[in-house]
């Protein structure tokens, strides 16, 4: 009999800001990765031994080539049977045009009530996509916190 525990991943991410929008990611399409196709937040993985902020600063600039603030805020951390999300928060502080999409099949400035929606439309995509759950549920305590 095989063990069927699946490995539980330890990630970083981060609810960035700017003008009253949220700067999601739309997730590759592909069937294998976490939310595929959906709206997510950007960062991930957290390497053995970095710490989650470390992290998170890491994947940042590899996402998108920005760099956090230096002050950036936790959040929260979010665990379910597959992730333990650490989250962080931030102001963008650049204009939306200077992000480079390095991983992913869109991103956007999301509004408040596109999150309460749970949907967005992608120019990419050219539809509307989903907000992946968790990502909904973390920015609406976000909202509701703020």
């Amino acid at each position: 009999m095989t063990n069927q525990l699946q490995k539980v991943h330890h990630v970083a991410i981060a609810i960035l800001y700017r003008d009253n929008k949220f700067l999601m990611q739309l997730r590759d399409n592909i069937p294998t990765i976490p939310y595929p196709g959906y709206w997510a937040f950007f960062g991930g993985h957290i390497e053995a031994g970095e710490t989650p902020e470390v992290a998170v600063r890491r994947e940042i600039i590899e996402e998108i080539s920005y760099t956090l603030p230096e002050k950036i805020f936790e959040f929260g951390r979010y665990d379910s049977e597959t992730a333990v999300r650490h989250v962080f928060h931030a102001p963008l502080e650049v204009e939306f045009d200077k992000l480079v999409l390095g991983e992913g099949w869109d991103m956007g400035l999301v509004t408040a009530e596109e999150i309460r929606s749970g949907k967005r439309y992608s120019q990419a995509a050219g539809e509307e996509r989903p907000l992946g759950d968790v990502h909904q549920k973390i920015l609406l305590d976000f909202m509701n916190r703020s």
